[in-house]
């Protein structure tokens, strides 16, 4: 699949739209001028019906990815879920603002959504443009979307079987620290714990031995108590 970019990344952010951002969404596709609206839309439409688009989007099983520069959305890639298909699939479309166009923004866009489609585990994707949208074709062409063309439409799938079983094929867990710890460390042998006997014995002997007591193992004897240190 493409991933190379004929253009430097564009100077805007990519992020995902949340409902809240349906004015920012509304108002981009009513920005398009009438060439970039009949290509996202396949045909000429009025205002209202753009208006009512938008609010369905975010009614619905539709995700959005938006492209905005200086607070304005000016670019958008939809994923709209299938329910006419066996498998797990989407159909996708774009739009970029006229004065946007031509900078690598949708080859950018298409990037991030196929991303999120494999996340949530589209098998493949569909777009549909009309034959004289020559920047929708490329894109797809880009993307290996084999285009067919009917009823004046043209028609074209990509799969994302392959990338989707890469997503799932299970990581390597780290492997273990050699460094042996308390559990796993074997015991003293029998000369180390002699040692530490001995050594134990002889400090207690010492600090009896400062408060005028018998040591331990020694003459027995009276002795007092611990006195507090001062």
């Amino acid at each position: 699949m493409a991933r190379r970019h004929p253009f430097p990344s564009p100077a805007g952010t990519i992020r995902v739209l949340s409902p809240r951002d349906l004015p920012l969404f509304r108002e981009h596709l009513l920005r398009l001028d009438a060439s970039s609206r009949r290509d996202r839309f396949n045909g000429v439409t009025d205002d209202q019906f753009v208006t009512s688009y938008a609010a369905r989007c975010f009614a619905g099983q539709t995700l959005v990815v938006g492209y905005f520069e200086d607070g304005a959305m000016r670019g958008a890639a939809e994923l709209h879920e299938r329910i006419d298909t066996p498998e797990k699939s989407a159909e996708i479309a774009f739009s970029v603002e006229r004065a946007w166009q031509h900078r690598g923004i949708g080859s950018h866009l298409f990037e991030r959504l196929i991303e999120r489609a494999v996340a949530l585990g589209h098998v493949s994707l569909y777009v549909t443009t009309h034959p004289q949208n020559q920047a929708m074709k490329a894109l797809a062409r880009k993307f290996d979307a084999g285009l067919r063309f009917e009823n004046l439409e043209a028609a074209g799938t990509i799969d994302l079987s392959g990338r989707l079983a890469q997503d799932r094929k299970p990581r390597a867990l780290p492997r273990p620290s050699a460094t042996p710890t308390s559990a796993t460390r074997p015991p003293a042998g029998p000369d180390l714990a002699a040692a530490m006997a001995g050594l134990t014995k002889a400090v207690l002997d010492f600090q009896f031995a400062a408060m005028g007591g018998a040591g331990f193992g020694g003459a027995s004897g009276a002795t007092e108590a611990p006195r507090a240190v001062r």
